[in-house]
């Protein structure tokens, strides 16, 4: 299964870029293959996110496995800061 980032990449908020830089970084570091899905080419992306997460309001960056929703940037904080990465991200 493919591990999905929704991102933006047309934002002036620098909450968001520093979220999706350290999503990236983490991302990068764990050698976790990924796409990037960037939401801002075309709304229907941004519907698709909020639809598939079940979160009316949810902003990037948010993560997939497949089609299955793991969180955003704080579950991911979460799960870097009690060693549970792979295990988040779908890996035993």
């Amino acid at each position: 299964m493919d591990l999905k980032m929704y991102m933006t990449t047309v934002t002036s908020s620098r909450e968001t870029k520093s979220q999706q830089a350290e999503m990236c970084r983490i991302l990068d570091t764990c050698g976790h293959p990924y796409v990037t899905v960037d939401i801002s080419v075309d709304k229907d992306l941004l519907t698709e996110m909020r639809e598939k997460s079940c979160k009316p309001n949810a902003v990037p960056p948010q993560l997939f496995l497949g089609d299955e929703y793991l969180g955003g940037f704080q579950e991911l904080m979460t799960a870097v800061e009690d060693g549970e990465l792979q295990k988040f991200l779908g890996k035993k």
